[in-house]
């Protein structure tokens, strides 16, 4: 009776205007090759973050990820696709911060 466990990202998707990469990970457990047990982990990138003193913007670093889920980014994340992004985090942020005043 050998068990094995898999893991595998089992679906890859590019959602919304600014093109944020959803990744699935399912693990699988075997019994003799027969599954008995599936989960899940998800996990989303978005094509830039903010960080530094001054915070600054910079490309999400992608390299933890697998050569598909990087090529997928590469794709997708155009600099228009990253300016929009960008424009649009750095609106809401003043918009809180008026809201908070």
């Amino acid at each position: 009776m050998a068990l094995t466990e898999t893991t595998v990202e089992d679906k890859i998707e590019v959602v919304g205007d600014h093109k944020h990469v959803q990744v699935r990970t399912a693990t699988v457990i075997a019994r003799d090759g027969t599954e008995i047990s599936r989960s899940f982990h998800r996990h989303s990138l978005s094509c830039s973050t903010k960080s530094g003193d001054p915070l600054a913007w910079a490309d999400t670093d992608i390299s933890g990820e697998s050569t598909e889920v990087q090529a997928i980014c590469n794709a997708v994340w155009t600099d228009a696709v990253k300016t929009a992004y960008q424009t649009a985090m750095d609106a809401a942020e003043i918009y809180r911060g008026y809201l908070n005043h």
